[in-house]
């Protein structure tokens, strides 16, 4: 498969073409630059309080891609008038995919031996999606996903840049031959006609950047066009050289500048950075810097550093050593049986740097040179379906043992119920339980102990209450049909969704029809929100207030006989420009919506948040500590600091207004648990296990006013 046209302008590209003739294919510089960007990426992801901002090393290696490949597909095409697709995607495809799909292929193993089967299924899809380079926009759809927000990373996270790499291959020789026929309907040379349209394509990404960084930052990080200006920036710098003319004292100084500008980025950003956005142009003006120094064999600055041995056998390793190092740190601590400490992260980077060494040598270095292979593009093609199906045929069958595996769990936790100590029963006043920390009948939480999940009782009301196009309202009738049934709501975020199920085994109990307006990181509260958890998406806290004000209103009219409610507060901002502190403000604004709701003849019962979990613990301590899960207790007062929910419950004088503090059975006197009575407390990072929930019930009724 091949695209062929008259080489245009060939007057005009000399320049350009006879510098892509000369330029070398080997450059010590920018292999120093890919050992600099892979040491980044893998020291953030194993200290990132320390090295904050590594991921930038992401943004060098997109910049050296769109000066190499750029710089190969120019040559090419300047020199011959056409670029041979087929042969092009073929050797792409014999460098790449024969390392990504043995770390897929491992990494699915090692899943099923070392992780819990809960996270076997994520990990299923996303290799699935890794193997097929769509890792990014799948995490992209979870990042605006707020159940999936707490899910744990799995051992393909990282897959997401080589996804958007992949996806720069696939479209990038297109666009060239596309810019280079338009050059040739026309009057206009070739070479400026290719430079003013990758320019062109450039500086749209960087504005998608900024924007979408601004406006949906969470997608901002993964989707491609807004990391394509990246590329484009590499291209242009390919585009460029031939035509320089930086004087020769500046060009000594710039690649010295360039790797300060990448060091600095990576020590001064950090999670809460708006990345990429226009912060992104620091590291990526740094690896144009290092490139434009390194042109027409200069003699870069800091030579003997960057020529050092290690230092350019990093580079050389650096797609395996990417590859490698992310499994690792997922799987090591369920391996080893402990969070990791400096020891252990050490150990993992040079295991890592080994596995990476041994698969550049007999797996990268024979894939591309296979003179299988090599021979015919259409095999190259063959194998790469080949592969991509024994990836999927694995994952099929992870999946499979997964159903397998809940299934026996489920059974065991059912048979575990029939004890007298089971779950928060084993704290109740003059309980002579032997063990009511002991280890959990089934510690690995699956599908069964979702919080969120509904019985068919449960049916989705109309749009009237819809954040933007997420449904949010649902009406689950619990009264077998008698007329005089009382309506209750249970209305939140996420944090009032995880105490739905003792909400609906109560509503069993007493006939209620129950209602639920739920809407993730969002509070119902008359306050100025912000963002859940530093998050600046001004879009989303629009959106959340909004709501908040429309579910405030419905309950109002509805006049139930009472509301639960609940919400995240510790983790939540409001900023109403007063300079009040935040638990004031949300006292203010959650009494006034409680207000409202007392006003219109409903009591109202404030559901303290259990105790916080992943902020006090490692968030895997349970599976880690399967037969030991009491190691995993935290102080009382740790992990129930001051909630200003809780705050503004304990300070109203509204006598309709109750707060039902059930901290007692997730703690004793002195330390808060993950796991009582042979049951899970959470679910996941943050959120109660609906078994748990569901056993509160009773302890819940008990509460409320007679």
């Amino acid at each position: 498969m091949s695209i062929v046209k008259q080489a245009p302008g060939r007057a005009a590209a000399g320049p350009i073409a006879a510098e892509l003739r000369r330029r070398p294919s080997f450059r010590a510089d920018i292999q120093a630059l890919r050992a600099l960007a892979v040491s980044l990426v893998v020291l953030n992801h194993l200290w990132p309080k320390e090295l904050s901002g590594g991921y930038v090393g992401v943004d060098v290696f997109f910049v050296i891609s769109g000066f190499l490949i750029t710089s190969h597909l120019l040559r090419e095409l300047l020199g011959t008038g056409r670029i041979r697709l087929a042969s092009f995607y073929a050797r792409r495809i014999r460098r790449l995919l024969p390392a990504a799909f043995l770390v897929l292929t491992a990494s699915l193993i090692a899943a099923m031996v070392w992780l819990p089967f809960s996270r076997w299924e994520d990990t299923a899809h996303e290799v699935l999606a890794s193997a097929l380079y769509t890792e990014n926009w799948v995490l992209a759809a979870k990042s605006v996903d707020y159940s999936a927000s707490t899910s744990s990373a799995t051992v393909v996270q990282h897959f997401w840049s080589l996804s958007v790499e992949e996806q720069f291959y696939l479209i990038w020789p297109l666009l060239l031959l596309a810019l280079s026929w338009l050059a040739g309907r026309g009057s206009r040379p070739g070479v400026p006609m290719v430079f003013g349209g990758i320019a062109a394509v450039t500086a749209l990404g960087l504005a998608a950047s900024v924007l979408t960084t601004e406006y949906s930052p969470n997608q901002a990080y993964f989707v491609t066009p807004v990391r394509a200006w990246e590329f484009g920036a590499g291209a242009l710098t390919a585009l460029a050289l031939g035509r320089q003319g930086l004087p020769s004292p500046a060009l000594k100084g710039s690649g010295p500048a360039g790797f300060t500008l990448i060091v600095c980025s990576a020590l001064a950003f950090n999670d809460g950075t708006a990345f990429p956005g226009f912060l992104a142009l620091l590291p990526v003006l740094g690896t144009v810097m290092v490139i434009v120094a390194g042109n027409n064999n200069r003699r870069p600055a800091f030579k003997p550093l960057i020529s050092l041995i290690p230092l350019q056998y990093l580079g050389n390793i650096s797609y395996s050593l990417y590859l490698w190092h992310w499994p690792l740190i997922v799987i090591a601590p369920f391996a080893l049986g402990h969070a990791l400490d400096n020891f252990d992260r050490i150990g993992i980077v040079l295991l890592a740097v080994v596995l990476a060494g041994l698969t550049k040598a007999y797996v990268e270095d024979r894939g591309q040179l296979s003179v299988y292979l090599t021979a015919s593009a259409r095999r190259t093609f063959v194998a790469m379906a080949v592969g991509m199906a024994l990836v999927a045929g694995l994952a099929g069958l992870q999946l499979h043992v997964k159903e397998i595996r809940q299934e026996a769990a489920e059974q065991a936790a059912a048979a575990a119920a029939l004890e007298p100590c089971h779950g928060p029963l084993a704290l109740l006043p003059g309980a002579d339980c032997a063990d009511p920390f002991g280890p959990s009948a089934a510690p690995v939480m699956s599908d069964a102990n979702d919080y969120w999940k509904t019985p068919p009782s449960c049916d989705h009301q109309d749009d009237e209450l819809k954040a933007a196009d997420t449904r949010t309202h649902q009406r689950c009738d619990f009264s077998g049909g008698r007329r005089d049934a009382k309506t209750v709501w249970l209305v939140g975020d996420s944090h009032a969704q995880q105490w739905q199920a003792a909400v609906f085994a109560a509503a069993k109990q007493r006939g209620w029809i129950v209602r639920t307006a739920l809407l993730g990181g969002c509070p119902v509260a008359d306050v100025e929100f912000t963002g859940y958890e530093d998050s600046a998406d001004q879009n989303s806290a629009r959106t959340c207030m909004d709501w908040a004000k429309r579910v405030t209103d419905a309950v109002a009219a509805d006049r139930p006989a009472a509301v639960f409610t609940s919400m995240f507060a510790r983790r939540q901002s409001v900023d109403d420009g007063s300079g009040r502190p935040v638990s004031e403000q949300f006292t203010t604004g959650l009494q006034r919506t409680w207000q409202r709701w007392t006003d219109a003849g409903s009591m109202v019962y404030v559901l303290a948040d259990p105790p916080l979990n992943q902020a006090v613990r490692q968030p895997d301590c349970t599976n880690l500590h399967i037969h030991d899960p009491a190691s995993c207790a935290v102080d009382r007062a740790v992990a129930q600091p001051e909630d200003p929910l809780i705050t503004a419950a304990k300070s109203s004088y509204n006598r309709d207004v109750q707060l039902v503090d059930l901290t007692d059975y997730f703690c004793d006197q002195r330390k808060c648990y993950t796991v009582v009575g042979g049951v899970n407390v959470y679910f996941d990072a943050n959120h109660l296990n609906r078994e748990y929930s569901e056993l509160l019930a009773p302890l819940l009724l008990d509460r409320l006013a007679k």
